[in-house]
């Protein structure tokens, strides 16, 4: 009992997993264990609950990407602190979601600063205001519009924004000397994604910011991704962004040549694979459908 109530209150606080089946939700939110693991130049990835968290630990402090819940927010808090008593300098969200932000809160009076786009603030606001959990919040006080830079010791942090995809307020974290991108939901490695139009989503733009994104960065980045089918493959490369994008444009014209052919919203949303795309995996291909369907239509 105490299990499915600590689920249900998950996937409340979490908002945006709420379109997961119960097999998706489960896997996704109940991992076992919490795992630290290096990449390179003292940046690495945790994984527990929720999206993927970048962290790293170098002379002058410690800067984490994102932060899933509360709890694995304080596991993972504990653990870098074992690593260093250097100060929490920076806490970057790359959006809104809870999956992403409701650990925010477990780094009250510990990050110095905490630094999102304008637009995921503003959703972060509306979401908690629609979920009453107001008082759960910690919400980022520095904003941008476009691109931010900050310097943490021989690090230097940018986040790119490359206009709608899974959001309206997505970043792109790029950790330029040890050439690590935090995608955040802008990539589900081969899983199908949840696409949030109420919080201003585009499938026809998805695409065409991943695209830039393939550009900003090179054959040598390591990405992280917010989520992945396999759990295991949160991080991967170049690649893996151009699948995303085929998964975005191939969605978009299977249900835009199915609008323009006169099938029924019905008979779109039937479809059990898109036209193209051979290595997703997993349920959640009506959520992909729908979205495009009420995009194109709109």
């Amino acid at each position: 009992m105490e299990r499915r109530k600590f689920l249900t209150n998950t996937a409340i606080a979490a908002g945006s997993l709420a379109f997961l089946s119960n097999k998706s939700l489960a896997a996704m939110l109940t991992r076992p264990e919490y795992k630290l693991t290096p990449l390179r130049n003292n940046v690495g990835i945790f994984t527990e609950q929720g999206g993927t968290i970048i962290w790293m630990v170098n002379k002058e402090g410690i800067v984490c990407v994102d932060a899933e819940f509360p709890e694995p927010a304080n596991h993972l808090i504990a653990e870098l602190k074992k690593k260093s008593d250097k100060p929490f300098q920076w806490l970057i969200n790359t959006h809104h979601h809870g999956d992403h932000t409701s650990g925010n809160i477990s780094f009250k009076g510990i990050a110095k600063n905490v630094a999102a786009h304008a637009n995921s603030l503003i959703n972060q606001k509306a979401a908690a205001v629609k979920q009453k959990s107001e008082d759960k919040q910690l919400y980022p006080e520095i904003t941008y519009t476009d691109n931010w830079r900050t310097k943490v010791g021989g690090e230097t942090i940018t986040a790119h924004y490359f206009g709608a995809g899974h959001t309206n307020g997505d970043s792109f974290v790029h950790f330029e000397n040890a050439n690590i991108v935090h995608c955040g939901d802008q990539v589900f490695n081969r899983m199908h994604p949840y696409i949030d139009r109420s919080a201003g989503a585009s499938c026809r733009h998805w695409a065409v910011a991943l695209e830039q994104a393939q550009k900003q960065f090179n054959k040598d980045t390591i990405f992280v991704f917010g989520h992945a089918y396999d759990p295991v493959k949160v991080t991967g490369t170049q690649a893996d962004l151009k699948a995303m994008q085929n998964y975005m444009e191939k969605l978009v014209a299977y249900v835009g040549g199915g609008i323009k052919s006169g099938k029924t919203k019905e008979q779109i949303l039937s479809a059990t694979a898109i036209p193209g795309v051979t290595d997703w995996q997993g349920d959640g291909i009506q959520r992909s459908l729908t979205a495009a369907y009420e995009e194109l239509t709109a």
